[in-house]
């Protein structure tokens, strides 16, 4: 291969043709490599081939006629005849035109329910492999530390252990379908300063062993996932892009990965003109492939210039041999290079949003509807025949019910005549359906973000004049600031975006019950509704089923089982916050005027019927540093309806030679019984879970006392047992245990 061939297998192409204030990616309109033909581009061969159903309106037939005419000029038109790698975004479904919309990653965490995820996953690939695209750009693996961030809505919560399981079940779906998930962003996106996009990364070393890398060790070395994405982040100075401690010493020979690293878009080039890190973009080519970045994504701008001014081209091209290697093993792993292979597709498109893909994006919908409160007003009788006032900006607007990397947000916000692209059934739609003999106004009651005081007094006086008032706030997603929420929408502070608040205080005058209703892409400060309302339900950004989901849970017909992977704040000053705060950091002791206490903890959520749990039973109350236990756990559903709960396993390492969490999630089982039905969840954990970074910046297993937990959330502990680690400290390697066994048996 000559040099210009082996750059271009590096190398992505993007048919980028809308106007320059038509964004969907950070800098876009000053980083493209510009309208360039295919042909021109892809002389030499290309590597991959950016989102050719991702950015504007293409039936699916119409996207895979378009790919295999572009692999069809590759096989015959090039020199060596090469296929490309498709990659779409796929974080709530395939992001393309007429694909079923599933709820946002916020959402899935809320189910619990890794089988439910891995189910949609399966969904989600099959439609990718069956339009040929080889690569999705998901899961998110960034862990919740600062509400603020726009793009908390695209993160599984704020704990790594939940983040984990889950992601790891999206990418054993997602690669059992024959496409190569993508975690990203490595690492540590989520914990910008001031919870806002592309902003410098503050943690130390253990904070980053311990809170932000548990996730990708386990999706990698667990769920098999086959690509890697950078972060756009700096950490301590140094760009992800630009870290070969990052991307090669740690992911590559600690942790063994043999898959493929991409870059976030234009985060090549962004080296030298955010980060500054390099003095040209030839330069920043450089920098980025020595630190272990493989493909160049969106466009091949770098990677084709890497021998101007090169000071050391014999390294840079053993840089260009190494990366080249990993991305032709891929090629071959996917079939794209054994003999006879043809693009041309065979047989008619998939139907992207079909009865299946829609059954899964339900359950997952409803499973994750969260219920924080209720005065015993839910579930609303569907016999029920007052005078019902729907209202709040996101009332009756299908759109607030999607994530901003879904095609209806993402693409299609530029094509107001296309509408949505899929049916949607809107919320008062749905609610008609599940009370019908109810009489349901409908209100805006303030925009979204504007004020309207008109709209407020308008709600105020129909409010007084209803049986019960369901208002529904939060956000609508929307691309760096087009939104209240996604990428580069971050949050000033976590009140209720716009004037939302005013139209909450105005109703609740009133007198008449309230119900919250907040469908948001993060968590709201509502300590100061909460002595007022009647009722107050969570739904993150829930897709194209969350209208019936919710319409479903009101009235009783689903049980609603979700629980928080988020904490819900009481204050809109508890900046920022997780549960997984060491003790100082903690609510408390009077040392501050500044309350942090949550509203609602990590793992709340209230159901129809009523659960009993017990504390753990261990089978042993001294482990070796080494071994490993079982803590039993008893759940019985003790009211007069079926329903699940989740079954929550906390540790608490009361004395530990670094600050450690008060409590941190451990274990968990969602667990369905009928009324009147009990289970047992056992589960297994080797001392390994019980590791920690310690001070001399090693994974250790620390002997002494270790206290086990089980509760409804980490506010609701129902008893605890203690165990002793014995031995000697040990330290463990990356084969170390990563996942707590769970067991459940049914009694009688």
């Amino acid at each position: 291969m000559s040099p210009a061939e082996k750059a271009a297998q590096l190398g992505s192409y993007w048919a980028d043709e809308r106007d320059s204030d038509q964004v969907i990616a950070p800098m876009q309109d000053t980083l493209s490599a510009g309208r360039r033909s295919f042909e021109t581009v892809a002389a030499d061969g290309i590597g991959q081939l950016t989102r050719v159903f991702g950015t504007r309106p293409v039936t699916a037939e119409e996207g895979r006629r378009q790919l295999a005419e572009a692999q069809r000029f590759l096989l015959t038109g090039t020199r060596l005849g090469i296929p490309a790698l498709a990659h779409e975004e796929c974080l709530t479904g395939f992001t393309t035109l007429g694909a079923t919309v599933y709820p946002t990653s916020l959402a899935w965490a809320a189910t619990f329910d890794p089988e439910a995820v891995h189910a949609m996953a399966r969904r989600i690939g099959g439609d990718l492999h069956g339009v040929g695209v080889h690569q999705g750009l998901s899961p998110v693996l960034d862990v919740v530390t600062d509400y603020r961030w726009g793009r908390v809505e695209e993160t599984l919560g704020e704990d790594p252990y939940l983040v984990g399981t889950l992601a790891t079940a999206y990418v054993s779906g997602l690669e059992q379908s024959g496409v190569v998930a993508t975690l990203k962003h490595f690492a540590g996106h989520a914990s910008s300063r001031g919870g806002r996009n592309h902003a410098p990364v503050s943690v130390g070393h253990r904070e980053l062993r311990d809170l932000v890398l548990v996730p990708f060790e386990m999706a990698l070395r667990l769920g098999g996932a086959r690509s890697v994405m950078n972060s756009y982040t700096e950490t301590d100075r140094v760009p992800a892009a630009a870290d070969r401690w990052l991307l090669t010493e740690l992911l590559r020979q600690e942790w063994g990965f043999e898959g493929t690293v991409v870059s976030d878009y234009w985060a090549v080039p962004f080296l030298q003109a955010k980060h500054r890190v390099a003095g040209t973009v030839a330069e920043a080519a450089r920098l980025a492939l020595h630190a272990g970045i493989d493909m160049e994504l969106p466009d091949l701008i770098g990677y084709a210039r890497l021998d101007e001014d090169d000071p050391d081209p014999a390294s840079t091209r053993a840089d260009v041999d190494t990366a080249l290697r990993r991305v032709l093993r891929q090629k071959i792993e996917l079939g794209l290079l054994d003999r006879g292979w043809e693009p041309d597709p065979t047989g008619p498109a998939p139907e992207l949003d079909n009865a299946d893909n829609r059954a899964v994006a339900r359950r997952l919908a409803e499973e994750s509807v969260v219920l924080l409160a209720n005065d015993g007003i839910l579930p609303l009788a569907p016999d029920a025949s007052g005078r019902v006032l729907l209202v709040g900006p996101c009332a009756d607007d299908p759109g607030c019910l999607m994530g901003a990397y879904s095609f209806p947000i993402h693409v299609l916000a530029r094509h107001p005549e296309l509408g949505l692209g899929i049916e949607v059934t809107s919320l008062p739609e749905a609610l008609r359906a599940e009370l019908p003999q109810a009489e349901i106004a409908v209100l805006p009651g303030t925009p979204l973000v504007d004020a309207d005081p008109e709209l407020v007094a308008e709600a105020a006086e129909a409010a007084r004049d209803s049986d019960l008032v369901i208002c529904v706030v939060g956000d609508r997603a929307g691309m760096f600031g087009a939104g209240t929420s996604g990428e580069g929408s971050d949050a000033p502070g976590l009140e209720l975006p716009g004037h939302q608040p005013e139209l909450v205080e105005a109703l609740l005058a009133t007198g008449t019950p309230v119900v919250l209703v907040v469908v948001s892409g993060r968590p709201y400060a509502l300590g100061r509704y909460l002595d007022r309302t009647a009722a107050v339900v969570q739904a993150f950004l829930p897709g194209s089923e969350g209208a019936p989901a919710l319409a479903r849970v009101l009235t009783g017909a689903v049980n609603p089982s979700g629980r928080l992977p988020v904490q819900v704040p009481a204050s809109p000053a508890a900046l920022p916050h997780t549960y997984l705060a060491p003790p100082l950091g903690q609510d408390g002791d009077k040392i501050s005027n500044l309350g942090i206490a949550p509203a609602f903890p990590f793992g709340h959520g209230l159901s129809y019927t009523s659960f009993e749990l017990s504390g753990p039973t261990l089978d042993a109350d001294q482990v070796p540093v080494d071994g490993q236990l079982t803590a039993s756990v008893r759940v019985a559903n003790t009211g007069e309806r079926a329903g699940a709960t989740v079954v929550q396993l906390y540790a608490d390492d009361p004395v530990a030679q670094v600050t450690r969490p008060v409590q941190q999630l451990v274990g968990f089982a969602r667990v369905e019984l009928a009324a009147g039905e009990a289970a047992v969840v056992d589960f297994t954990l080797h001392a390994d879970r019980f590791s920690f970074v310690g001070v001399a910046g090693e994974r250790v297993v620390e002997p002494g006392e270790v206290v086990l937990s089980t509760g409804h959330s980490v506010g609701d502990l129902t008893g605890s047992a203690s165990l002793q680690l014995v031995g000697a400290t040990r330290r463990t390697g990356p084969g170390r245990e990563l996942v707590t066994g769970v067991a459940v048996t049914r009694e009688g």
